[in-house]
């Protein structure tokens, strides 16, 4: 027979190895999903949309696939407290040069028209002093126009 501390000890720390197991498969789950390639599903009233979650150094989804000549709409959603982020596309040779910023805890819309098939990266390019930008901590994705 085990005997427990009184103390309540043994069953916070139940509590705690349960919830960092949930966020730990919660993690995970986003992180496999958001590699996903994610065709924009139809378009309505001739536009293209799609909605981004914005968080820590990652968009999901972050591929997406487009149809070139209909323009986009993306709404972006910040899932963070206090971390600003961006949303940066620059393709000269498609004419788009988008940078939208995304406060914390905000919701923004992106549109354009992409006028060219092609593979196309946006990112965040945000930075703290002297740290690693967003996008080196890996917060990039890619627009496949067809």
């Amino acid at each position: 027979m085990k005997v427990r501390p009184a103390d309540g000890s043994w069953y916070r720390y139940q509590i705690v190895t349960i919830a960092l197991s949930a966020v730990m498969a919660f993690w995970l789950a986003a992180a496999g999903a958001a590699d996903e390639e994610v065709a924009i599903p139809g378009i309505v009233n001739g536009v293209q949309r799609v909605t981004m979650m914005v968080d820590s150094y990652f968009y999901q989804p972050k591929h997406l696939v487009v149809r070139a000549g209909v323009p986009v709409e993306i709404i972006l959603v910040s899932q963070t407290i206090l971390t600003p982020h961006n949303f940066v596309l620059k393709e000269p040779d498609a004419g788009m040069s988008i940078n939208q910023e995304i406060g914390a805890g905000e919701t923004v819309k992106v549109s354009f028209t992409p006028t060219k098939p092609g593979l196309l990266t946006f990112y965040c390019d945000r930075r703290l002093l002297f740290f690693k930008s967003h996008r080196e901590k890996g917060m990039e994705g890619t627009l496949k126009v067809e």
